[in-house]
């Protein structure tokens, strides 16, 4: 016997096939000038990192992290 299967629904069919994230990122700068990056992104230096932090408080205040302050 396999495990459990998944619930049979004819809109099933229908589901998109899974979000590249960095893929729709690209195509959001790139057609509509929004930028979306994580404060964790290990492509950007410690500075870069430090800016996107800082950016995101002044927009939109703290988040809710418990690892961060």
């Amino acid at each position: 016997m396999s495990g459990p299967r998944g619930p049979q629904c004819p809109l099933g069919k229908l589901q998109r096939s899974p979000m590249n994230v960095e893929v729709e990122k690209r195509n959001g700068w790139r057609r509509h000038g929004i930028l979306v990056i994580s404060e964790d992104d290990h492509r950007l230096t410690w500075p870069e990192r430090e800016l996107v932090r800082q950016l995101g408080m002044r927009l939109y205040g703290r988040h809710g992290r418990a690892d961060h302050d």
